[in-house]
């Protein structure tokens, strides 16, 4: 039983691996100086690809920035669920596949995606926008042929206009 569970929990931590990037969790230095060049204000929503614990949702809650999270693990949006539920007015994460959802309306996107998937995040960005301005926050991975707007402690932040 103990090693079906164990089974179970390596399966659902490993699977990501092949839609975007692994869990990892951001350290708050990190995200401070994330949203330091984001510069959202309250009010406004940020979108996250792969959530993962939520502490990147949590610290925009903490700051009145609402933010939607996509999450393929069960296990890590049920977390999220009951960690920041007294921020739930603020957070909303979603089980599924980011590539294949139906992106909420937004004014910019945090990620933390492996170097073969952000040409293909480029393209999606592109066709999301719809021609107005949007920020992206990419954590420790560039956009091949993408001009970085200003970089932290390898954090890259990318300004379509």
């Amino acid at each position: 039983m103990i090693v079906l569970a164990l089974a179970i929990v390596i399966l659902l931590f490993g699977f990501v691996v092949f839609r975007g990037a692994p869990y990892l969790p951001t350290m708050r230095r990190q995200i401070d100086d994330a949203f330091e060049l984001l510069d959202l204000q309250p009010g406004q929503t940020l979108l996250e690809l792969g959530s993962g614990d939520g502490r990147v949702l949590a610290a925009a809650a903490k700051r009145g920035i609402y933010s939607v999270g996509y999450e393929l693990n069960p296990l890590l949006v049920f977390w999220t669920k009951l960690r920041y539920f007294k921020h739930r007015k603020f957070i909303t994460v979603r089980l599924g596949d980011f590539w294949q959802a139906q992106w909420p309306e937004s004014d910019a996107m945090f990620v933390f995606l492996l170097d073969r998937y952000m040409a293909k995040l480029d393209k999606k960005i592109e066709i999301y926008r719809a021609g107005k301005s949007y920020k992206l926050i990419s954590f420790s991975f560039e956009i091949p042929g993408k001009k970085i707007d200003r970089s932290k402690k390898g954090i890259f932040l990318y300004y379509y206009r």
